[in-house]
Parts: C-alpha cells; sequence; structure tokens
C-alpha cells in the first residue's frame, strides 16, 4: 500500500534533519576553529646568551603578551635542535647586518608564516633584510607540508563512510563478522592511502610502513567504533560518526593550523585526538627524526582499543537482544546509506 502524501512529507522532513544538523556542526566546527587564528603561547627563541639577547627576548615577549612564550637558546645549534624537536616554531637570531629567521614549515607551513610576521618588524627596526632559513622544509611533492593532513582527508571518508554500509547493508551480519570485514576495510583504506602518500603523490620520500602502519590504526579504530555505535545510534550513526571523525577531528588535527594557532577547545583536543595522533605521527616519524612519535602512536593504539571495546559491548548487546529482525529493514538500510554524506 503506498503512503498518503502526507505521510511520504513527513517522511522526506524527518531524514532532512540529520544534513541540517550536520550543515550547522560543520559551520560551528569549522569556523569555530579556523576563523580568527591567532598564536596563543606560540614558543618562540631568540638565539644569544649575553644581555642584549635577553634584552631582546624580553622586549618581544612584553609586546607580544599572552601570544608568544619567547626563550633565549645559547647558539645557533641549539636553536636547530630545539626546531627539531618542536619544542620551539622559530628562532630569531640577532645580528645586525644579516639578521636570520629559523623556522621548521613542515611542521606547520602557517604556523612558520605567523612566526615570520613577529620577527620581521623586529629586523625592519635595524633597516637590514631578514634571512629566512626553513631547517625542516617539507618534501617536495608536499610543498605546503598540508598533504598529510589531506591524506587524513581521504582516510576519515574512506573509513566513516564504510561504517554506514557496514552498519546498514551488514547489519543482519553476526557482530563478528562485520568486526572481520571493518578490519578487512581498514586495511584496504590504509594501503590506499599509502599508494596516494608514496608513489602517486610523492607527499612523503621515506618512512613508508610507518605511514601505513598508523594509516592501518587510524582507519581500524574509525570504523570498529561506528560499526560498534550503530548498535545503538542506528540511522543516526552517520551523523555521530562525523560529529566525532570529521568536525572534532579535522579541526583540531593540526593539518590547517596547529593548536598553537587555536582557541582553546581544539586546542584542547589536539592533544588526544585521533587524527592529530596521525598527522602529528607522520610529521615525526617523517621530518622530525621520530621526536615524540610514541605519544602519538599511543594515542592511535588507544583509539583502536577503544573502538574494539565498543564492538565487543555492541556485539554483548545484540547477543543479548537476540531478536529476529523487523520487517522494513532493508528499507532503513538502504535509508542509513543514503545518508552517508561526504566531506
Amino acid at each position: 500500500m503506498r503512503p498518503t502524501s502526507g505521510g511520504a512529507l513527513r517522511h522526506v522532513l524527518t531524514h532532512l534533519i540529520t544534513p541540517l544538523l550536520m550543515c550547522v556542526g560543520m559551520g560551528l566546527a569549522y569556523l569555530g576553529a579556523f576563523s580568527q587564528p591567532s598564536p596563543h603561547e606560540l614558543p618562540v627563541a631568540v638565539v644569544g646568551s649575553g644581555q642584549s639577547a635577553r634584552a631582546l627576548a624580553h622586549a618581544i615577549e612584553d609586546k607580544a603578551g599572552d601570544k608568544l612564550s619567547v626563550r633565549t637558546v645559547a647558539d645557533r645549534a641549539e636553536a636547530v635542535r630545539q626546531l627539531k624537536d618542536q619544542s620551539v616554531f622559530g628562532a630569531y637570531v640577532p645580528d645586525r647586518r644579516a639578521p636570520e629567521l629559523l623556522v621548521a614549515s613542515a611542521g606547520s607551513d602557517t604556523t612558520a608564516v605567523a612566526v615570520e610576521k613577529t620577527f620581521a618588524p623586529v629586523a625592519a627596526r635595524q633597516g637590514t633584510p631578514l634571512k629566512i632559513t626553513d631547517v625542516v622544509p617539507p618534501a617536495d611533492g608536499d610543498p605546503t607540508g598540508q598533504g598529510i593532513f589531506f591524506l587524513l582527508v581521504a582516510l576519515s571518508i574512506g573509513s566513516y563512510a564504510s561504517v554506514a554500509v557496514l552498519g546498514g547493508a551488514g547489519g543482519a551480519l553476526p557482530m563478528r563478522q562485520r568486526a572481520v570485514l571493518a578490519g578487512a576495510v581498514s586495511l584496504a583504506v590504509s594501503v590506499i592511502g599509502a599508494v596516494f602518500a608514496g608513489p602517486v603523490f610523492h607527499l612523503v620520500d621515506h618512512g613508508m610502513w610507518g605511514l601505513w602502519t598508523m594509516a592501518w590504526a587510524y582507519s581500524a579504530g574509525i570504523l570498529l567504533m561506528g560499526v560498534g555505535l550503530h548498535t545503538f545510534l542506528k540511522r543516526w550513526t552517520t551523523l555521530g560518526v562525523m560529529v566525532l571523525f570529521v568536525m572534532l577531528n579535522f579541526t583540531s588535527a593540526g593539518g590547517v593550523y596547529r593548536p598553537e594557532l587555536q582557541n582553546g577547545f581544539f586546542a584542547g583536543l589536539h592533544s588526544f585526538w585521533n587524527g592529530a595522533g596521525f598527522v602529528e605521527g607522520v610529521r615525526s616519524l617523517v621530518y622530525f627524526d621520530s621526536a615524540g612519535l610514541d605519544g602519538h602512536v599511543w594515542t592511535l593504539v588507544l583509539w583502536l582499543l577503544a573502538g574494539a571495546a565498543v564492538l565487543a559491548v555492541a556485539g554483548a548487546v545484540e547477543a543479548r537482544r537476540a531478536r529476529p529482525e523487523p520487517a522494513g529493514r532493508a528499507v532503513e538500510a538502504e535509508e542509513e546509506m543514503e545518508e552517508a554524506v561526504g566531506v
């Protein structure tokens, strides 16, 4: 029996709630994270151990207020070491004739630009041009250093869109089979990502096995958690995983702006969210001699374990319910897949 026009209209309007909520959520997340970037306690250094270097550092910090955290380092070699450890994001070498600014743009091109804007006036007051030296440049295939972030986007979409399929069309399968399929899909997504990063676009020129491993852990964490959440969220699963792995994830990953250029909310998320773990982990492995890599890998592992835990709980709940599939499940599954919106 065909539904009445009024019933059909209500059906459509009900399902339009999801994309409208996505619109609101994406606007709040992206504009809230990216609309007004400004340094906050951004660590920088002035090179020199004498009184003049300390006075310059003090003057810069006084003028910048809470935007900068300025320290002095003994010499240029120490400044380079701290840049490669990402302890600082810029180091100014005073010189009356040829002042120099050291940056590491592979860590964040936008942060390097912010540092340059900070120290350019210092050199200008001396009437001398400022020499910019990039001690950790990105790979030739990724001149802006943001390719890793866009790789994250591709991995995320492949993962969370597959959640809708596994939860919808695969909803009739036992949870164990869905878990195996999630593992297989994460393997495929990570291989695709590694191929893009290496031989196709040359975003990185070494560390491919490490990148692939982190891509797999990242994708598997999303898939396991998403498939598990579907047991509880049903047709709201797509919105739920978009909140977790797009709205809060892309905005806090550090791919566009590092947390030092963001507000406290997104800067706080950066310290433990899975996208930040992947982006910073790959940067650390490829560009910064694995400085801090252990912490980023643990972030990905903990998200993977959280996904496995959610999946296990969902499996237990489904086993307890042990009810037959309700009529109309096929229609519901099709609607869930149609609501999988790519970004």
